[in-house]
């Protein structure tokens, strides 16, 4: 007898992170991973820090010292919401709960990969949904919709495009599906947004039962390394969340951290102004090197290279390698042509779109 696991798991290709090193480069410079610039906030550092102290201690299941302060920042019930190892343990976490052999799990093309590798470890059935000039397309996504489609994974903004959808295109999605259907918001950009039409999902979350939203800390707060994320949702996906989560699945030095990121303000509004600066400048010093660059609400860009020998987004990618300029690949993405580009700070994103003008003139 073979030992065998369950049908889609050997489908899976194991999640590659962003690279971080280049050989025979001693110091490169990491623009793979969409990190903040501007770091995390220096209380969050020193909360981290003084709670380190006490880690002989297991901390409180829920993660409640958490709980308590996303709530009081977002006006929710902390009843509500889960903490997870990062949004992508609760990500992964809702499909292992609800996705059953066989049923239809739905993501736009360019989606974040985690939700088909999500799909598949539960012997799911991934629908990729062409989008619209690197958009996700209601109309098509309505289209896909089957019997079987039992969760819809939507990023707002999207990663690796950063692309987003209205309020109004939102609401249409979510009022074409079965009440029988989970919407998953993932919003972990949400931050950066200015748009005014936008919405994050936590509306439609608190009013309706097969609508969850989820944020991270790694973002904008800057707390990668940490793992830590939230959910909001109805209290009866809240419920189920609960029973398939792993106990303790958040460090109390991580949740104290988070909680003190949650409080600096200032840092989280010169951390996004920064990104609204060097986002719009980067865009236009790309665009004027004579290469495509897909409009960003992130924190970070998409550049679309041509197909031409010496000048494709692999040809680029080792020309900045060479440089100490790490960005990132997408082509696992269905993005070939492509490469991502986190906003960082002042010097490396001048260095970057010195480095791309030089390439493209050679």
């Amino acid at each position: 007898m073979k030992l065998a696991p369950k049908p889609g798991v050997l489908a899976i290709a194991p999640y590659v992170g962003g690279r971080a090193t280049v050989a025979g480069v001693d110091e490169a410079i990491k623009l793979s991973s969409n990190e903040s610039a501007l770091g995390p906030s220096p209380a969050a550092a020193e909360a981290y820090e003084k709670a380190c102290r006490a880690m002989s201690i297991y901390p409180e299941g829920s993660a409640e010292i958490l709980r308590e302060a996303i709530g009081r920042t977002y006006g929710l019930d902390p009843a509500r919401i889960v903490c997870g190892n990062g949004s992508n343990e609760l990500l992964t976490l809702l499909a292992n709960a609800y996705v059953r052999p066989g049923d239809e799990v739905m993501f736009t093309q360019y989606a974040f990969i985690v939700y088909r590798l999500a799909t598949l470890s539960n012997s799911g059935v991934p629908v990729a949904v062409p989008e619209n000039d690197y958009r996700a397309d209601v109309d098509a996504m309505l289209a896909k919709l089957t019997p079987k489609t039992r969760m819809v994974y939507l990023a707002n903004p999207n990663n690796p495009t950063g692309t987003w959808l209205t309020r109004a295109e939102l609401r249409r999605l979510h009022a074409g599906l079965r009440p029988d259907t989970l919407l998953v918001i993932d919003s972990a950009y949400a931050e950066y947004v200015k748009e005014r039409d936008y919405e994050d999902g936590l509306e439609l979350a608190g009013r309706h039962a097969n609508v969850v939203m989820t944020r991270t800390f790694s973002k904008v707060y800057a707390l990668a390394g940490l793992r830590v994320g939230w959910a909001y949702g109805s209290a009866e996906v809240v419920d189920v969340l609960h029973r398939v989560r792993d106990p303790f699945n958040v460090s109390v030095p991580s949740q104290h951290a988070a909680v003190a990121a949650l409080g600096d303000r200032d840092h989280v509004r010169r951390s996004v102004e920064h990104n609204e600066r060097w986002r719009a400048w980067l865009t236009e010093a790309i665009r004027a090197a004579g290469l495509a660059v897909i409009d960003s609400v992130g924190n970070f860009v998409l550049i679309r290279f041509p197909s031409a020998p010496g000048k494709t987004a692999a040809d680029a990618d080792r020309y900045l390698c060479a440089r100490g300029l790490i960005l990132r690949s997408v082509a696992n993405y269905g993005l070939p042509d492509c490469l991502r580009l986190t906003v960082g700070p002042e010097e490396p994103n001048r260095a970057v779109a010195k480095h791309l003008a030089d390439f493209m003139a050679g």
